[in-house]
This record gives C-alpha cells, sequence and structure tokens, in this order.
C-alpha cells in the first residue's frame, strides 16, 4: 500500500493546473448511457473514481478510449442492465447508473451502493423520485430492480432536504421521460449545472440549473454531442488552503472564483490574497500567519463540505481558536485525531470542532480516513517540521489528480513510498 512522504516546512511557489472536477466528470459519464450515439468529454481527471466508473460503463456495453483528458463513450447498444456489486460497493456514484438505465432500457438491477466512512448517506429519495417517475422497485439481497414497462413519466418531485446525488440522478432519469419533470428543493452545486449543460447538448431541456427548482422536459432521443467538465471547485480551494498554511505564491491554471461560492470570502478573511487573472487564480498568504474564523459547511453556495477537513488543517496553525460545524454528514471530522498526532489543537464535540490555532505542527505517521481528509493531513504535512508519512493513499487517488507531481513542481518535498 503507497504512502506519501512529505518533509515540510517549504513556501510553494509556481503554477498548478486545476483538472476537471471528479464530481462532475462521473455524472455526465453516466450521462452517455441515455444515447445509443456518442458522447465526447474533455477536461476529464485520470482518477481512480473515473477508472471505475468507466469500467461499470463498459461492463453495460460502452465503447470508450481515453487519451489525455480527453474520453469518448459510446454506449451503441446496452447489454446489460445489470450493475454488479463488485463495481459498484467500491464507489457510491455509481449508483447513478439506474435512471439512465431504467430510463432508457425501462428495467435495470442495480447494487446498492456500500457503506461510507463519512456517514450512512442513503439512496432513499433517488428511489422516491424515481417511484414518482412511475418505477416499480423492490429492494432484494442487496439490490435493487427497478422497472418501467411504460417508460418513465414526467412527475413533480419535491425533496425534504437539499440532495446533490438526488437531484442529479432525477435529472438523468427525467431527461427520457414522457413529459415534464419538476424538481423543487433541488442542489444548486456548479456541478448540477455542468450536467444540466452536457444533457442540453446531447438534445435534452434542462431549464433552472443552478437554482432550486429544475425543470425537464422529457425527450423521445438524445443525440451526439461534447462536453468540457467544469474545473474543480474543491481542487482549487484544496491548493489554495495550502499556500496559506506553507507561505508562497500560486497560480492556479484554469481555476474559477465563481465555483467558490462562500469558501471565497472565508478565505480573504482568514488572509489569503485571491486575485482572478486571465486563466485563472493567483493565491498567496498575506502575513505569516493565517487568522482564525469560524465557518458551518451548508449547501452551495454556502462553504462546501468537501473542503471542511483542509479548513481545519490550515485552521491548526492559525492565530486565535476557530468552530467548525459540520452540517452536512455525520462522522466526518475522522482526521481530527490524525490531525492532533501532529500537535493540533482540536476538541470536537458532536458536529462541531473547536480548533486553537499551535505555533507549528511537527512530522508524524499519520493516517488518511477518507478522500478529503486525506487532503488535510497532506496540507498539514507540507507546513509541518519534520517528515510525516501519510499511510492509505489510496484515499488521495480517487480525488486529486497527479498530486505530488503538481506540488513537487512548486517546490514541495513530497514523494510516494512504495512499500
Amino acid at each position: 500500500m503507497d504512502k506519501l512522504a512529505i518533509i515540510g516546512g517549504r513556501p510553494l511557489y509556481g503554477d498548478i493546473p486545476i483538472s476537471g472536477a471528479k464530481n462532475s466528470a462521473l455524472k455526465v459519464m453516466a450521462a452517455a448511457l441515455l444515447s445509443d450515439e456518442p458522447l465526447t468529454l474533455y477536461n476529464v481527471p485520470r482518477l481512480a473514481d473515473v477508472d471505475m466508473l468507466l469500467r461499470l460503463l463498459e461492463q453495460h456495453g460502452t465503447a470508450s478510449s481515453f487519451e489525455g483528458s480527453t474520453l469518448r463513450l459510446h454506449a451503441k447498444d446496452i447489454t446489460s442492465t445489470e450493475a454488479p456489486y463488485d463495481l459498484v460497493r467500491k464507489m457510491r456514484a455509481s449508483f447513478n447508473v439506474l435512471g439512465p438505465l431504467l430510463a432508457r432500457e425501462r428495467k435495470a438491477k442495480v447494487s446498492l451502493p456500500g457503506g461510507c466512512a463519512i456517514g450512512a448517506r442513503p439512496v432513499d429519495l433517488h428511489l422516491k423520485a424515481l417511484t414518482a417517475m412511475g418505477a416499480k422497485i423492490e429492494l432484494d439481497e442487496g439490490y435493487v430492480f427497478a422497472e418501467a414497462p411504460e417508460g418513465l413519466k414526467g412527475a413533480d418531485i419535491a425533496f425534504p432536504f437539499v440532495s446533490v446525488g438526488a437531484t442529479e440522478h432525477a435529472m438523468l432519469a427525467a431527461v427520457r421521460a414522457t413529459g415534464t419533470t419538476t424538481i423543487e428543493n433541488a442542489a444548486r452545486e456548479p456541478e448540477i449545472t455542468d450536467l444540466a449543460e452536457c444533457l442540453n447538448a446531447m438534445g435534452g431541456k434542462v431549464m433552472g440549473s443552478g437554482t432550486s427548482t429544475i425543470t425537464v422536459e422529457g425527450v423521445a432521443h438524445l443525440h451526439a454531442a461534447e462536453h468540457q467538465v467544469l474545473p474543480d471547485r474543491i481542487e482549487t480551494g484544496a491548493y489554495i488552503m495550502a499556500v496559506a498554511a506553507t507561505g508562497g505564491e500560486l497560480e492556479l491554471k484554469g481555476a474559477r472564483a465563481d465555483l467558490l461560492g462562500a469558501a471565497w470570502a472565508v478565505l480573504e478573511e482568514v488572509g489569503i490574497n485571491l486575485e482572478e487573472i486571465d486563466g485563472g487564480l493567483r493565491v498567496k498568504r498575506l502575513g505569516d500567519r493565517c487568522t482564525a474564523t469560524d465557518i458551518v459547511t451548508q449547501p452551495f453556495p454556502g462553504f462546501p463540505t468537501d473542503l471542511q477537513a483542509q479548513f481545519m488543517a490550515l485552521m491548526t496553525m492559525a492565530d486565535g481558536v476557530s468552530t467548525i460545524k459540520e452540517t452536512i454528514f455525520e462522522n466526518r471530522f475522522m482526521h481530527a485525531p490524525e490531525l492532533g498526532r501532529m500537535g493540533a489543537k482540536i476538541a470536537v464535540d458532536g458536529q462541531t470542532a473547536t480548533v486553537r490555532g499551535v505555533a507549528r505542527l511537527k512530522g508524524a505517521p499519520v493516517m488518511a480516513t477518507d478522500l478529503r481528509a486525506s487532503m488535510s493531513l497532506v496540507i498539514a504535512g507540507l507546513a509541518a517540521e519534520g517528515q510525516t508519512m501519510v499511510n492509505r493513499v489510496y484515499h488521495l487517488d480517487r480525488g486529486f489528480e497527479r498530486l505530488e507531481e503538481k506540488l513537487q513542481a512548486c517546490g514541495a518535498l513530497i514523494e510516494r513510498v512504495k512499500e
């Protein structure tokens, strides 16, 4: 199992290209199942999660080619409507093939996704949306058996709380349903808009993305299309916090300020200078240390839960005391004890963590518990005194493309150690 060895204390200078958004790429990839014509996607990151979903799409009969960051998919014929446990269990986003298979083939058998280290994250909202569109659904031995012999029908769907995955799943199914579907209390994340733009490029009629009400007029057929995946806002935020922790100055190529939402103001508040430049963002820390501030994770445009762990790492080295309240997922403070091994002062009480900034962190062996927690440990290691060894880096490979290569190019002493 690979590890990352980091010698901290070096400021970061240079350019980092921001990859395509993993959370968007996975959903637009699933859209390929909706059409018997080719879908070409640009700016797709080379990640373990992308590879896993690609294997699942191939299992359904999708032909593919991956050259650089260009992914070509062609699901001319669906050869299997079953998504087996061995593939779906490895990644939650795989479950979103259910809607496209059901919309196109009128039946599907998809494994329920496996457990998640950061909470239960049930799929009941996904299933209720499909049921509202006329699907008959049964659960048996860990599988969802779904059928819609007459095809899916447009419906009014009102989610009791905001769910990015359920919103995306409803959109994927509704685009080929008969009639009009209205999704109330829809998620407003940029990845929702990116999916809508892809579906519309394929001939879909999705309106209102980026607002809390999305309307989808179903169409009988989707055609060939090209789509460029938006830049990864979580990767952008992570590298902003890395330079904030270490000092230095970075240009984040391809990054977009509008995708950061409330995180932009928070990062400026703690003492980071963010400047929009042609083709990206320029980032540097003002002063020797950041200033502590409080955050509450919220759906977009609020502070994203996927940047909470990285922000906690930054606050361990800030002047003052900060509180971090996690409102999206339970069990998402598992990185706190690992940061504590490096000298951080963090007290967790339920869904709130209180972080008292220390003069410096010290390198230590630490263990990643999930994707975003992994990056928090990397940020801490880059700023810490001495060597940090991050174990279980397969989590990082799921969501950060060429991480050590990008950081090495900016002066970081980081390397992958193979056991």
